[in-house]
C-alpha cells in the first residue's frame, strides 16, 4: 500500500466535518490534538462520538489553554462520553499550542489529517481551511513518528477532571467581561464602519432606481439582518436636507435615531423625536411613531422631508400611514419590511410603485452572515407517538396524541445531550396548540426547567415580562412554550435553542419559528435546533423548508436530503437521524408534487396562512419565505384565477373567467411564466398606461430593470408580442395584446377593452408585477447578452429560441437534442435514458468531472459533414456550443427543464455517426449542482 494523499477543504463538495464523523465511526481508535475546541463545533460531532461509544470505539482527544479560546462547557460536554479520554496542554507565556491534527487508527493502516482547523463551526465547515489527509501503513516512518508526538504531548498535558475544568471555568468568569474573552475581542475602529454586502446591493440598486426619475422603492429583509444600518448608508450618500423615519413602535425608534447618529457624526445635522412624550419636530432628521405623526403631520408642509423612511413597512397600507403618506411629498420614500404581507388585504408593493430594491430570504441572510448559523438536528420521535393515521388539521387529536409523559423525557433527554451556546439555556419550543404548550410547560416545572406557556390570549404586557425574563441571565426561566405568537414580529434575540414539539404542516410556519432563533446577539454564535420527526404523513414538508428553494423536484429534494442539505450555506449545520431520513425519502416517492390533490393541498395550507384570505394575486405568493410556487398552479390550469376558481369553487371569478378577452389576455401573459428575460414585460407594464411605445422608450425602461440592453433583442420583444413566431396551436385562446408597426408596438383595441376593466386590470397588473418580481429575484439586473443564458438556471428547449432571437416559428425548438440559430449550437441532453429506448440509440452522455463532459452527436452526424466539422473543430469555427442537461425526462408525469451549464469546447472525439466528444467547460459546474445530477438517491 503506497501512501494516498488528498487536500480536503471546505466547500460545497464536502469539508472536513464530512470526513471526520465518517471516520470517526469507521476506525478503530482516533487521537486528536487541537489547540481549540468551542462547543460550536463539538455538537457537531456529538452524534459521531456517541455512535463510536456504542461500537466501543476508544478516543483520546487533547486540547489546550491557549489564547482562552477552547470552552470549558465543551470539556465537560467531552467527559460525559465514556469512550473519550481527554487532557489539556496548559500554556504559559512562552509555549503556545497550535496543533490540528486528526488520527484515525484502522485495522491495517492509520489515516491522518494535519492542516488549519480546530474544532469550531467555521473551521469544520465553512472557513478557507486547508487540511492534508495521509493514508499510510503503520510500519511507516511518517506514522511512527506522529505517534511518537502525539504521545509525547499526552504526557505532558492534564487529564480534564472535574477539578480542572472548575479551575478553569473560574478562571474564564474572572475575566473583565465573561461575554468578551480573549479570543473574541477583535481590534475594530467604531466610527468607521462599513457596508456589509446585502447593504452594498441594496444601495446600488436603490441608487439605480432613482436614476430613473422613480421616488419609491421596497426593501425585504429578515429581522436582524441590518435593514436600518442600510437605510442610514443610503441617506448618508444621498444627503438629504431633512429626513423623516416613521416606526410602528417606539422601543425600535430610539434604536433607529442612535444608528443614524452613529454613523452620520460630525456633520452638523441635527436629530430628534416625535413620540406621546418628546416633540422635537424641528430637528434635520426626525424619528416618529406613527402614532404622532398621524396627529401632527398637518405641523409640516407637504415637501418638508426630502427623503421618507417607513420601517415595517408591512402596515402601511393602514389608514394611520395612508394619512401621513398621502400628505407628504418627498423626493424620495424607502420602505423596510422582514416581510411583506398584507395588511387588510391590501398590496404593500403598490404602495412602493412595485419597485423591490433588495429581497433577502433565509438563505440569502446564511449566505451573507446576515444571521448566526443554525445547528438542525432531525430527531425521531419515540414510538409511542403515532400520528400516521391523523388529519394534520385536527389539533385536538395531535395534541392528545402528543401529551405523553415519555415523550417529555425524551425531549430532555435529547435536549441535554446536543444542549445550547451561550451559559444560560434561553428556549423557545413551538407546540401543537395551547393545551399542548400548557401541558409542557407544566411537565418541564415538574422536572425542574423554569417553563411558561404563552399564547394570543395573554396581553402584551404578560408575553414581554416573561420575554424580558428569559432574555435575563440573571433569571431561572429558560423555557417559553407556545404556539404561533412568535412566528413573526416577535423578537428574543438571544434565543439560543429552538425545540420543533409538532408535526411540520408548513415550510412557511417552519421557516418563520426557526429564524426566530437566528439574531445576532453577543451571547451566541449558533442557535440549536431539535425538531422532533414523527410518522405523520406530511413529514417530508421539513425537507422542503430546508431545502430553502421555492423551485423544486423530487430528484432535487431527495438528493439534498442524502447529502445533508450541502447547498445550504457558512456553517449551518443539518443533520437528520437514519430513520428521519428514510421516512421522509419514503415519503418523497410516494407523493406526486404535480397531481392536483397535492396542489389543493398546498394552495389552501397557503391560504390558511394568508389570514384566511383567497390569494387571488400572483404577488400574494412573494410574502413568505416558504410559500408555494404559483406557476405549478398555472401550468395545472392555464392561468391562476382558473385554478383559484376551481379549488374554491368560486361562482364570481368564473363568471369573471367567461368574458373571452379577459381570459385571453390573461392566458397570453401567465403562459410566459416565469419569465426567462424581463424586456417583454416591462414593455408590456409600460404599455398599461400608454398606448405605444418605440425602441428607445423601451429602451429607457428596460434599463430600470437591468444594466445593459442590447437593441435588436428590444425588436424581437417587440415582435414576440406580435406573436410573429407563434404557431397555430400557440395563439389558439390567447388574445393579441399588442400589434407592431414599423418598430413601434401599440396597445390593441381589443385589450385596451380589458383594461378598461377595474376588476379586470388588477389582475392584469399583478401577472406583470409578479413575472418582473420573480425575475428580479432570479436573475438580479445583470446583463446575459445574445443568447440570454443564465449559467445553472432552468430552461425548456422552446426558451433556447426566444433567448437567441430565433426568428422563425419558436416551436421548431423541439424534438431533437441539437438545434441551432446561426452560429449558435444548442445541445438538450437528457442523462437518465428511458427504458424502453433500444441500445442502438442509447448515448453516452455522461459527466466525467466537473469541467469535463461527454456527448454523443445524433447517430446521424458524419465528422466529415459541416455540422459534423462544426461540432469538432468549434473554436476554430466559431461556433458556440451552449449544453443543457437533465437528469431524467419527466418526473410524476411533468417534462423536467433542463439546467444550462454553459458553453463547451471540443477537446476529443471519436467515432463516427455518432461522434463521441469530450468538451471542455467554460465554466466548472458548481459541487451541489453536480452531486444532483451523478448522485443516484
Amino acid at each position: 500500500m503506497t501512501d494516498e494523499k488528498k487536500l480536503i477543504v471546505n466547500s460545497k463538495r464536502g469539508n472536513l466535518l464530512n470526513e471526520l464523523t465518517k471516520s470517526i465511526v469507521e476506525c478503530k481508535s482516533f487521537y486528536f490534538s487541537v489547540a481549540f475546541i468551542n462547543f460550536s463545533g463539538l455538537q457537531l460531532l456529538l452524534d459521531s462520538f456517541k455512535e463510536a461509544d456504542q461500537k466501543g470505539i476508544k478516543g483520546k482527544v487533547i486540547t489546550s489553554t491557549y489564547l482562552n479560546f477552547t470552552e470549558s462547557k465543551a470539556l465537560k460536554k467531552i467527559t460525559e462520553f465514556n469512550n473519550i479520554d481527554l487532557k489539556v496542554f496548559v500554556t504559559d507565556k512562552e509555549i503556545g499550542f497550535h496543533t490540528k491534527a486528526y488520527i484515525f487508527e484502522y485495522e491495517d493502516h492509520y489515516k491522518v489529517i494535519i492542516g488549519s482547523s480546530n474544532i469550531t463551526q467555521s473551521a469544520l465547515k465553512s472557513n478557507i481551511e486547508w487540511n492534508v489527509e495521509i493514508i499510510s501503513k503503520e510500519e511507516a516512518t511518517f506514522i511512527k513518528d506522529v505517534i511518537k508526538e502525539y504521545e509525547h504531548l499526552w504526557s505532558i498535558s492534564v487529564e480534564a477532571n472535574d477539578e480542572f475544568i472548575q479551575n478553569y471555568e473560574a478562571f474564564l468568569s474572572r475575566l473583565i467581561n465573561p461575554e468578551m474573552t480573549q479570543h473574541q475581542l477583535i481590534y475594530e475602529n467604531s466610527t468607521y464602519i462599513t457596508p456589509n454586502r446585502m447593504q452594498k446591493r441594496a444601495m446600488e440598486n436603490l441608487e439605480r432606481i432613482r436614476s430613473f426619475d422613480e421616488k419609491k422603492a421596497l426593501v425585504i429583509a429578515a429581522t436582524g439582518t441590518g435593514k436600518t444600518y442600510m437605510s442610514a448608508f443610503d441617506v448618508k450618500n444621498y444627503n438629504p436636507k431633512r429626513v423623516l423615519f416613521i416606526v410602528h413602535r417606539e422601543e425600535i425608534l430610539k434604536k433607529a435615531k442612535e444608528t443614524f447618529e452613529h454613523l452620520i457624526s460630525n456633520s452638523g445635522i441635527s436629530f430628534g423625536l416625535l413620540t406621546g412624550n418628546e416633540k422635537d419636530g424641528n430637528a434635520d432628521y426626525v424619528f416618529a411613531t406613527i402614532q404622532s405623526m398621524s396627529r401632527r403631520y398637518e405641523d409640516f408642509r407637504r415637501d418638508e422631508f426630502d427623503y421618507v423612511i417607513i420601517d415595517e413597512a408591512h402596515h402601511a397600507t393602514s389608514p394611520s400611514y395612508q394619512l401621513v403618506l398621502d400628505y407628504f411629498e418627498p423626493a424620495f420614500t424607502l420602505g423596510m419590511t422582514a416581510t411583506p404581507e398584507r395588511s387588510d388585504h391590501n398590496n404593500v408593493f403598490e404602495l412602493f410603485d412595485n419597485n423591490v430594491a433588495l429581497e433577502v430570504r433565509l438563505h440569502d441572510a446564511l449566505e451573507d452572515e446576515l444571521v448566526i448559523p443554525f445547528h438542525y438536528f432531525g430527531i425521531t420521535d419515540i414510538e409511542d407517538i403515532d400520528l400516521s393515521d391523523v388529519d394534520i388539521d385536527d389539533i385536538a387529536e395531535i395534541t392528545k396524541r402528543l401529551k405523553v409523559n415519555e415523550r417529555v423525557d425524551f425531549i430532555i433527554e435529547q435536549m441535554n445531550f446536543y444542549g445550547h451556546d451561550g451559559q444560560k439555556r434561553k428556549c423557545l419550543g413551538f407546540c401543537a396548540s395551547v393545551d399542548h404548550a400548557t401541558y409542557m410547560s407544566d411537565e418541564f416545572n415538574k422536572r425542574g426547567y423554569k417553563s411558561v406557556c404563552l399564547s394570543g390570549n395573554d396581553t402584551v404586557e404578560r408575553r414581554q415580562s416573561f420575554m424580558k425574563r428569559l432574555e435575563d441571565d440573571a433569571d431561572e426561566l429558560e423555557f417559553i412554550f407556545t404556539v404561533d405568537i412568535f412566528n413573526e414580529g416577535v423578537d428574543i434575540p438571544s434565543v439560543n435553542q429552538v425545540l420543533m414539539l409538532r408535526p411540520t404542516n408548513s415550510p412557511i410556519v417552519f421557516i418563520q419559528q426557526l429564524g426566530r432563533g437566528l439574531r445576532k446577539h453577543n451571547s451566541k454564535t449558533f442557535l440549536t435546533v431539535l425538531d422532533f420527526i414523527g410518522n405523520h404523513s406530511k413529514t417530508f414538508l421539513i425537507a422542503i423548508a430546508l431545502n430553502g428553494s421555492r423551485y423544486y423536484d423530487k430528484e432535487s429534494l431527495k438528493v439534498a436530503i442524502a447529502t445533508g442539505f450541502a447547498n445550504i450555506p457558512g456553517a449551518t449545520h443539518i443533520q437528520m437521524d437514519k430513520i428521519s431520513q428514510e421516512r421522509i425519502l419514503e415519503q418523497i416517492d410516494q407523493e406526486n408534487f404535480n397531481s392536483m390533490k397535492y396542489l389543493k393541498e398546498e394552495y389552501f395550507e397557503f391560504k390558511k396562512l394568508n389570514q384566511g384570505y383567497t390569494p387571488y394575486f400572483l404577488v400574494d405568493y412573494l410574502k413568505f419565505d416558504g410559500a408555494p410556487d404559483p406557476v405549478k398552479f398555472i401550468d395545472r390550469e392555464k392561468t391562476h384565477l382558473q385554478f383559484v376558481a376551481k379549488v374554491e369553487k368560486d361562482k364570481e371569478l368564473k363568471g369573471l373567467l367567461e368574458d373571452d378577452l379577459f381570459e385571453g389576455a390573461l392566458k397570453e401573459l401567465s403562459g410566459k411564466l416565469p419569465i426567462k428575460r424581463v424586456y417583454e414585460f416591462v414593455i408590456a407594464k409600460y404599455l398599461l398606461t400608454h398606448e405605444r411605445i418605440n425602441i428607445k422608450e423601451a429602451k429607457h425602461e428596460i434599463l430600470k430593470h437591468v444594466k445593459e440592453v442590447d437593441e435588436d433583442s428590444i425588436l424581437h420583444a417587440f415582435e414576440c408580442w406580435n406573436q410573429n413566431y407563434y404557431d397555430s396551436v400557440q395563439k389558439k385562446g390567447k388574445l393579441k395584446l399588442f400589434e407592431l408597426h414599423d418598430e413601434v408596438l401599440y396597445k390593441t383595441d381589443a385589450f385596451q377593452t380589458v383594461l378598461n376593466k377595474p376588476e379586470y386590470h388588477k389582475y392584469i397588473e399583478d401577472t406583470i408585477t409578479y413575472g418582473m418580481f420573480r425575475y428580479e429575484k432570479e436573475f438580479k439586473n445583470d446583463y446575459y447578452g445574445v443568447p440570454h443564458f443564465k449559467v445553472f438556471e432552468q430552461y425548456q428547449m422552446i426558451d433556447a429560441a426566444l433567448l437567441s432571437n430565433y426568428r422563425k416559428i419558436h416551436t421548431a425548438f423541439r424534438g431533437s437534442g441539437l438545434l441551432a440559430n446561426g452560429n449558435e449550437y444548442f445541445l438538450f441532453i437528457d442523462l437518465q435514458k428511458e427504458e424502453d429506448i433500444k441500445e442502438s440509440i442509447n448515448y453516452k452522455d455522461k459527466f466525467i468531472d466537473q469541467n469535463f463532459f461527454q456527448w454523443q452527436t445524433p447517430n446521424s452526424t458524419k465528422q466529415d459533414s459541416d455540422r459534423g466539422r462544426n461540432i469538432i473543430l468549434n473554436q476554430e469555427r466559431g461556433i458556440n456550443l451552449h449544453l443543457f442537461v437533465r437528469k431524467y425526462r419527466e418526473i410524476d408525469g411533468k417534462v423536467e427543464p433542463y439546467i444550462y451549464i454553459g458553453k463547451g469546447n471540443t477537446v476529443e472525439y471519436k467515432g463516427d455517426k455518432p461522434i463521441t466528444v469530450k468538451f471542455e467547460l467554460e465554466t466548472e459546474v458548481p459541487a451541489n449542482v453536480y452531486t444532483e445530477f451523478v448522485k443516484k438517491v
